[in-house]
């Protein structure tokens, strides 16, 4: 009897030990199976948060630089078309909390304003990689550009409007402390956008409100309230209805001026720039104060075609000759190494893809001797934008500052 039930003891404790064992095992295989589907959920879940637009749209180099090649491919497989800026055109950050803003982007600046060929043009670039869109309310080119922008998140072209990097600008009959938002809004609704990336003063003057125009007669300037202004513009920021905002057409003097009252300091000051218009002290300046210098003209103007002086530069002409480049591209790549972006214009498909294809090469030390040489010459003055008659009470001398 002892030996039956001893034996009847230890087959009972083994079955209990064999029971305890799959059971152990069975719970570890669930919990691995558990863990193993969870890390491939979580791994798949992480891919999507990766690769997504909002993601995948920026990067945060501390120089501009260019996108990681895997990710530029992983990316081009994603998103087809809208990818292709990902592998053309870098960022420079800028403002105090360093946004990401394209080193190159489109003007849309044309006179006459051909509605069709800005639409076209527009779209053609954000095809090409572009994300940068540059507009003005003087321009007349705010619901056109907004339209083109839409169309072409609508085909997929681009991902989202935050994909996008939109400026646009309030002109000197708006430059009054109680018209800059309303400006801005209708800006916006020209637009059909809930913000702009960049808002900016266009000139640091004053005219009799109206609706956005030049020439403008010298009589209708008025004294500018430049402190009134700037908080107009900060209240537009604090509202989220502009991410950023800044200045244009600003001498070292105007910003001084403006540091001295500002909360919140302008993030770019947008200026003719070009390597017959260097503007060396004023970039020195703005480095120094953490201000980004964006490049409007950055090849010459196209007002008068025959007196341009950046494509008639026997310099350039040389220089790209040597490189294998055209005139326009050495003076975008000249201007990029000043560490300043640009806006540039242009209607024909060629010249867009060709205006972007300058970052994968750099002037030589004997180039840019040869282009500090050039003799220097300001298109753009206030001047410009007044009617030769008529007189102005208003001394509107330090907006026209030659600063070399």
């Amino acid at each position: 009897m002892i030996g039956a039930s001893f034996i009847i003891w230890v087959l009972s404790s083994v079955i209990q030990f064999l029971n305890l064992i799959v059971y152990r095992f069975g719970s570890a295989l669930i919990m691995y199976k558990f863990c193993f589907n969870k890390a491939i959920l979580c791994g798949f879940h992480m891919h999507i948060l990766n690769f997504s637009p909002a993601y995948a749209v920026y990067t945060t180099p501390a120089t501009p630089q260019h996108r990681e090649p895997h990710r530029q491919q992983v990316m081009a497989s994603l998103s087809g078309r809208s990818s292709t800026r990902h592998s053309k055109i870098p960022d420079f950050l800028v403002g105090p909390i360093r946004q990401p803003m394209p080193a190159v982007g489109l003007g849309t600046a044309s006179h006459p304003f051909v509605e069709e060929e800005v639409r076209a043009a527009v779209l053609t670039a954000l095809e090409l990689g572009y994300r940068h869109i540059d507009t003005a309310a003087l321009y007349a080119s705010e619901r056109v550009v907004g339209e083109a922008m839409a169309d072409a998140v609508r085909s997929g072209i681009v991902a989202s409007r935050e994909e996008l990097f939109v400026t646009s600008k309030v002109w000197c009959t708006q430059c009054h402390p109680k018209l800059v938002l309303p400006s801005l809004k209708e800006s916006l609704q020209n637009l059909q956008m809930e913000y702009v990336d960049l808002y900016l003063i266009h000139w640091p003057m004053a005219v009799k409100p109206s609706k956005p125009h030049f020439p403008m007669k010298r009589e209708d300037i008025v004294p500018m309230d430049l402190s009134g202004v700037w908080q107009a513009m900060e209240e537009c920021h604090q509202l989220g209805l502009a991410k950023m905002i800044g200045v244009s057409n600003f001498t070292t003097k105007k910003l001084q001026e403006l540091l001295a009252i500002a909360k919140i300091p302008p993030a770019v000051n947008q200026v003719e720039l070009n390597p017959t218009w260097q503007q060396k002290k004023l970039i020195e300046f703005c480095k120094d104060k953490g201000i980004q210098v964006a490049a409007y003209s950055p090849l010459g103007g196209q007002r008068i075609p025959k007196m341009n002086p950046v494509r008639q530069s026997d310099i350039l002409e040389d220089i790209g000759r040597a490189r294998g480049k055209s005139v326009a591209q050495i003076s975008l790549r000249w201007i990029y190494e000043q560490g300043a972006s640009m806006a540039v214009k242009s209607l024909k498909r060629e010249r867009l893809k060709e205006n972007i294809e300058i970052f994968d090469w750099e002037l030589s030390d004997g180039d840019r001797l040869k282009i500090d040489q050039i003799p220097q010459r300001k298109l753009i003055t206030v001047q410009n934008l007044l009617c030769p008659e008529g007189i102005s009470s208003v001394d509107i001398s330090d907006v026209d500052v030659l600063e070399m």
